[in-house]
């Protein structure tokens, strides 16, 4: 999957991660690039499309599908990450929060855009993933627990998609200094490091990208003898 002359859409466009895609997919020559957020006053970059959307809503997906029906890559970045445990009583209302974002909001993108690349003659789909889909610490529980199901269904969905000429990438990273994590104390990478990487291994038809080291690690150490998720 080649950026140049793409027709790019990045939900979460408006900081953080998905605007580093959407800088990204300019400076690489994209034919076009939507940057979708739920507030589209929101997107200041020169040179996109901004679009409303708020991937919750199975309404929202829907129209933007009719309406950027030339798109050929996907690239699912918008995420919620809420601090906190699941042993309490609003645990199942903080899991579903973010499984409607994290989990449910990229299934939608997926069912809704698939049939648009196809006719595009194919394309692509970038799921932005993290180490938390194999490491759940306690501290960020519920948002772990969706990326660990985001995981599971981007390997799923690309098999179902493989025969339709459209490649699936997952993209795991550790902290990156974005928005998300300002309240953590922790060693963060740009997220423009990450982007580079990513679309390095999009362009590349990789089916997974290990953007940072930690991903690289936690991804080695699941085999260990004491597994690094224990």
């Amino acid at each position: 999957m080649k950026i140049e002359n793409a027709v790019v859409i990045i939900t979460g466009a408006n900081r953080g991660i998905g605007l580093s895609f959407a800088e990204a997919a300019l400076q690489r020559g994209a034919k076009k690039v939507y940057a979708a957020a739920r507030d589209p006053a929101s997107i200041t970059l020169k040179g996109v499309v901004p679009v409303k959307l708020d991937v919750t809503s199975a309404a929202e997906v829907a129209s933007t599908s009719a309406s950027c029906k030339d798109v050929t890559l996907v690239i699912n970045n918008a995420g919620i990450a809420r601090p906190g445990g699941l042993m309490t009583p609003n645990g199942i209302e903080a899991a579903r929060e973010h499984l409607e974002t994290n989990l449910f909001g990229v299934l939608r993108m997926m069912q809704s855009f698939a049939p648009l690349l196809t006719a595009n003659g194919g394309g692509a789909f970038l799921n932005v993933l993290s180490v938390a889909s194999w490491i759940n610490s306690g501290a960020l529980t519920g948002y772990s627990v969706s990326k660990s199901a985001a995981w599971s269904l981007t390997n799923g969905i690309r098999q179902e998609l493989r025969s339709q000429n459209i490649q699936v990438l997952g993209l795991h990273m550790g902290f990156v200094d974005t928005d998300m994590t300002r309240g953590f104390d922790v060693v963060k990478v740009s997220p423009q490091s990450i982007v580079e990487r990513a679309l390095d291994a999009l362009e590349a038809g990789a089916s997974e990208v290990l953007a940072d080291q930690r991903a690289r690690d936690i991804k080695h150490g699941l085999t260990a003898e004491t597994p690094v998720y224990l």
